[in-house]
């Protein structure tokens, strides 16, 4: 038999196979405090609870459309197969 590469999927890649670990943004963000930077922001990413009116008469789109079929020679023909 042969060795399967190291994927979920076969005709996809990991990441860090495709990246260079030695590049410079590859080395900081392997040394950044990830942990430290989102315990400091996630309480500005708390989704906070709004105190809304009900408005049972109102429709948020407006009135419904009225359809009026008529015949336009705007656009392509319609083909018909078979006719």
């Amino acid at each position: 038999m042969f060795a399967c590469p190291a994927t979920d999927d076969f005709f996809r890649s990991r990441i860090d196979q495709m990246i260079d670990l030695r590049h410079p943004l590859a080395v900081l963000s392997s040394r950044m405090p990830w942990q430290e930077l989102e315990a400091r922001v996630a309480n500005l990413f708390v989704r906070k609870a709004h105190t809304g009116v009900a408005m049972p008469d109102l429709d948020l789109f407006g009135e419904k459309p009225q359809r009026q079929s008529s015949r336009s020679n705007a656009g392509r023909p319609v083909c018909r197969f078979g006719s």
